[in-house]
């Protein structure tokens, strides 16, 4: 129940009636207690405000010439005001809601008129706000001390891209690339000095491993496919999972109790487990034809395999990045990528500013609202950092 001052409309209810027979007239109407609460939420009735600006006419005394009113920046940059553009950005990123259902739902929520044209425009001009906050995720992203950082698919008017996605805690950029090269990674990452947690894609091979951490929540999937195997290839992926399952329950152990040095020595024993059993299964032998390539692979990453146990803040998987991607793929899957260049780089911001919202709990309305406010008038943007 909200309190009394949160409460827009009070109706009070009055009994007309006894069991008794007897009729409660107005001068009944004496309050004995407490009253019963009963509340209800609703929606007011929701309609655009539609505002003419007149630019008015004078003829000057002096030389007889007629002068007209100037309209402000901000209502001469386009006829749908930044509340009304800020929610039709919101429907289209976070909601994922296509051109054609959001004129139906703009139409019907707001009886506002607007065409799939007009949806288009709105998101460009969203885009075109954020260039500045942008720029700045992106910095911001670089001077953390650790970062997640993963890739998935995109499309381009059909054709194979690469969505690549770098997020902290509280900030999230996006970048759509060719492909999922390493150049790629070296040119988001640049000269930063943060962790980097991300899979064992080799585009990441060229990072320190002291500055490394790999995810063992891809390495149990992988160790789930290899204990399907048979024989050696069985029996690696079994001790893997068996590693992990330990790994994962130190892992919860330190998120109750913060102990960091009981973690090391736990990561210790299992360290000293696992390295043998790998150089064991990376051997020539025939019977390691299946398991010899990932045994070594992790043989050749092992620094980069345990950082998380030292460095406060850097988790044993990349799940945080997996996670802020989601929303990205399910919009790549709806919307079938992007058909134009420029709708790319719109799309990346966009969703950059949509992630970073929902990471530091934050309105996406509220913010691209205030985006396009300091837009129209000429002002920076608002930064998410």
């Amino acid at each position: 129940m909200l309190p009394a001052w949160a409460v827009d409309e009070v109706v009070d209810h009055w009994p007309t009636s006894c069991d008794c027979g007897h009729v409660f007239s107005e001068s009944f109407r004496v309050a004995v207690g407490e009253p019963a609460h009963h509340q209800v939420e609703e929606l007011p009735v929701i309609a655009v405000r539609v505002i003419e600006h007149r630019c008015q006419r004078v003829r000057c005394p002096g030389c007889g010439a007629r002068r007209s009113g100037l309209l402000p920046s901000e209502v001469a940059a386009s006829h749908l005001g930044p509340r009304l553009q800020a929610a039709i950005a919101t429907l289209s990123v976070r909601n994922r809601v296509s051109r054609r259902d959001a004129v139906e739902l703009v139409g019907e929520l707001f009886q506002a008129r607007v065409s799939t044209g007009t949806i288009d425009a709105v998101l460009a001009r969203v885009g075109g706000a954020l260039v500045d906050p942008h720029q700045d995720l992106l910095d911001a992203v670089r001077s953390s001390r650790h970062l997640n950082m993963d890739e998935t698919g995109w499309r381009l008017q059909g054709s194979q891209r690469a969505l690549w996605g770098m997020f902290t805690d509280e900030h999230a950029y996006f970048h759509v690339a060719p492909d999922r090269h390493e150049d790629h990674a070296k040119m988001l990452l640049a000269n930063t000095t943060a962790i980097i947690t991300s899979d064992r894609w080799w585009a990441y091979s060229h990072l320190p491993l002291a500055r490394r951490q790999i995810c063992w929540a891809h390495l149990r999937r992988d160790f789930t496919a290899h204990a399907e195997g048979l024989t050696e290839e069985k029996r690696f992926g079994e001790l893997g999972l068996h590693v992990c399952e330990r790994l994962f329950w130190a892992w919860e152990i330190f998120q109750y109790t913060g102990d960091r040095r009981q973690l090391k020595r736990e990561v210790t024993v299992l360290g000293r487990e696992l390295k043998p059993a790998l150089r064991r299964f990376a051997g020539k032998s025939p019977r390691n034809k299946y398991c010899r390539g990932i045994a070594r692979n992790l043989l050749k990453a092992w620094p980069a395999l345990w950082t998380f146990a030292a460095v406060p803040g850097v988790q044993p998987t990349n799940n945080h990045a997996e996670r802020s991607l989601r929303s990205a793929v399910i919009y790549r899957k709806l919307s079938l990528g992007s058909q134009s260049e420029d709708g790319e780089t719109r799309t990346a911001r966009l969703l950059s500013a949509h992630t970073t919202c929902r990471l530091q709990q934050r309105s996406l309305f509220v913010y691209l609202t205030e985006a396009l406010n300091a837009n129209a008038r000429g002002h920076p943007a608002p930064l998410l950092t």
